[in-house]
């Protein structure tokens, strides 16, 4: 019988920066705890990913017990707490899925343009509080299902051996691997048979369960080293992924991990190490 485990949580606090790794996440309905709580901005409110800075793959985060620290070599740190003081409102939006926010403040700003090395003026956002970023894909993720700053579902599942299954592919045509980061997942499982989870209905642990509602697109992120920041020359593995693993349908994108939903379990733990169920969809049919 085989072995299904927990081998790695990830919570990426400002999004589209570093991740942290953790040995034990709290489970929430918009998430990890504090995965995605803040968001890099333009002046004009839209959202800034590496997509368009591709050095925020070089900056660190670091939680305390009242905020973070974010960091980058050369640049020194600024902190964020947790309980922001009042600051600007800003109006926002993460793939069309409107969020009001409030700016962290020009001191962060200051810094994380420089570090950032960007001709505007970036912001750091949080959401305002009492607001709830309601989803724009209901018939996918339910009508009630919030998150924070992710690009649509709370978590995101991804698979050791579908990763291995790439870097097959990728070393078979004179590419290099690639780690796992270039994927930002939340939760990564040991044991399931290549691209499984997108066969998968619903992920079970001790105490908790999530349901497994749509594979993840992927798009040029997944070219950049997270560690330099440079974007590969041949777009890669994003060539390769979208050749072995499309989404099905016209777009015909890249996938690579599966967006999840908590299920049952709010405020429960998930544990590296922790033994997992997977229930099949039905038929066999890929979500």
């Amino acid at each position: 019988m085989r072995k299904l485990v927990v081998s790695g949580l990830f919570i990426h606090p400002v999004k589209s920066m570093r991740a942290i790794s953790l040995q034990q996440a709290t489970l929430t309905a918009r998430g990890l705890l504090h995965d995605r709580r803040w968001m890099v901005v333009r002046p004009n409110g839209r959202f800034v990913t590496q997509r368009d800075a591709a050095t925020l793959a070089l900056i660190d985060c670091e939680l305390e017990d009242d905020g973070a620290v974010l960091r980058r070599e050369g640049h020194g740190s600024v902190r964020i707490p947790f309980e922001g003081r009042p600051g600007e409102a800003v109006a926002t939006e993460v793939w069309g899925d409107p969020c009001r926010a409030v700016d962290e403040g020009p001191e962060v700003s200051r810094w994380l343009t420089e570090a950032v090395g960007s001709a505007e003026a970036l912001r750091i956002v949080r959401m305002a509080p009492g607001f709830r970023r309601r989803q724009s894909q209901p018939e996918r993720f339910g009508e009630d299902t919030t998150t924070l700053f992710a690009d649509s579902a709370p978590l995101l599942l991804a698979s050791e051996t579908s990763l291995a299954a790439l870097n097959d592919e990728l070393q078979a045509g004179g590419h290099d691997p690639v780690p796992m980061n270039r994927f930002r997942p939340n939760i990564v499982l040991r044991g399931l048979e290549p691209f499984e989870e997108h066969r998968s209905a619903m992920l079970s642990g001790s105490s908790w369960s999530l349901r497994l509602a749509q594979r993840c697109e992927r798009c040029v992120v997944t070219t950049i080293d997270q560690e330099t920041a440079r974007p590969d020359p041949a777009r890669e593995p994003y060539m390769t992924l979208r050749r072995i693993n499309p989404v099905p349908g016209p777009s015909a994108g890249p996938a690579f991990g599966q967006h999840a939903i908590l299920d049952t379990g709010e405020g429960r733990s998930i544990t590296v190490g922790e033994a997992v169920t997977v229930t099949a969809a039905a038929g066999g049919a890929e979500a």
